[in-house]
């Protein structure tokens, strides 16, 4: 079966490994969580630090080694550095699985941080090399659909495996071994599949590139306090966790639907997109502030999944468009880094401010950030025609 791409044809199975990079750009982290409140009766000797040092050594290592390997496709092959990723990946879920001892874990987190890393901007570099025009923003929009339902699924079966043996969740980690093997299809496709462009200047808009950064790591910032918050601030309304859970599955779940139908929500929201895509978060946050009903919470978290599951794809669509065709992945890469930037951040910045103020109450999270949303959503709609919120779909290139 052959997959039209706007430059041709690619082969189904070049596409399922495609997808399958895409999927594992939501596993990093995911195993350590369901086992956090473990580690102090596991490792009784381990400290807060090392604690809390497993679960964001990955994020801290996934950052710079985004940059480098974005970098590197310049230099290097391609399909080589996923290759290598991949490896290092899959071996941080091997080392995992045998380790005995918090050190040992630790270090490992840093090896999966840095195979994490490596693959990340790959997983949009390709599609930006396989595909174009509105293909491309399709493809972005179902990669963005594939992180987030493995996300869901991920998080739901290693809640499962811990409550069997604390050192399955780490099984997760192996998935890229499929990935590896499905990257032999990629390599060989890459003879007959060259992007449209053989040799460019290698320019990149630096003024729009930046703007994209920010506007990416800003509105990152603004929804992850769902995942963060929500639980604290349903703990403070006296939901128990389960309700919580099924309320941030609901968040990645909407965040994962836009994906399915994004060149027709772009074609009928065009310039107001970005626009249409804050207010629900603003709406999303509002109705989380005003009341403690758990279908109203439930509600506004999907209202805000939506919003932001728009504008992800989208904006990795633009990334591809401010860059010759030898630069792009770099531009992804500094694009995606700001989402873990800002994951890192988000809880840094809210317990700064709730420290600096004495303020106790999770509703400050929301609040704050519903104020920095409806700034936003102003900004965009008198901005509304500028290259960072015209957001009509893409067509393929007439060169």
């Amino acid at each position: 079966m052959k997959i039209e791409t706007g430059r041709g044809t690619i082969p189904l199975i070049t596409l399922v490994g495609i997808w399958s990079i895409s999927a594992l750009s939501a596993l990093p982290g995911l195993a350590v969580s369901p086992i956090l409140g473990q580690m102090s009766a596991i490792f009784p000797h381990a400290s807060e630090f090392d604690i809390q040092l497993l679960s964001s050594l990955p994020s801290l290592l996934t950052i710079p080694f985004i940059l480098l390997s974005g970098k590197l496709t310049e230099r290097v092959n391609n399909i080589a550095l996923l290759q290598a990723g991949l490896v290092i990946f899959a071996l941080s879920g091997v080392l995992y699985l045998f380790s005995t001892q918090m050190w040992q874990l630790i270090a490992v987190s840093a090896l999966l941080g840095i195979g994490a890393g490596i693959i990340v901007p790959l997983s949009t570099g390709l599609i930006s090399r396989h595909f174009e025009g509105r293909y491309r923003t399709q493809q972005f929009g179902l990669s963005s659909a594939i992180t987030n339902v493995t996300l869901v699924l991920a998080t739901m079966l290693t809640g499962y495996l811990a409550e069997v043996n604390w050192h399955l969740p780490f099984v997760v980690y192996l998935v890229p071994v499929l990935s590896l093997l499905l990257s032999f299809s990629l390599k060989r496709d890459s003879v007959s599949s060259k992007p449209v462009v053989e040799a460019d200047a290698g320019r990149i808009d630096k003024r729009r590139l930046v703007g994209l950064m920010a506007f990416y790591g800003l509105i990152t910032y603004l929804v992850i306090i769902v995942s963060f918050n929500l639980p604290f601030l349903m703990k403070e309304y006296h939901f128990d966790t389960g309700a919580s859970g099924i309320i941030i599955s609901l968040f990645f779940l909407a965040i994962m639907l836009p994906g399915f139908f994004l060149n027709p929500v772009l074609s009928f929201l065009g310039s107001l997109t970005k626009f249409t895509s804050l207010s629900c978060i603003a709406v999303g946050m509002l109705l989380i502030l005003m009341s403690g009903n758990e279908w109203v919470l439930g509600g506004g978290a999907v209202l805000i999944g939506l919003g932001y599951g728009v504008m992800q794809p989208v904006i990795y669509d633009q990334t591809t468009r401010v860059a010759d065709t030898s630069k792009v992945t770099f531009a992804l890469a500094l694009v995606m880094a700001m989402n873990y930037l800002a994951i890192l951040l988000c809880p840094v910045i809210i317990d700064t401010l709730q420290s600096l103020f004495h303020i106790h109450t999770q509703r400050f999270a929301f609040g704050f950030n519903l104020g920095i949303t409806l700034l936003a959503v102003v900004w965009s709609y008198w901005k509304r025609h500028d290259f960072l919120f015209e957001d009509a779909p893409a067509r393929p290139s007439q060169k």
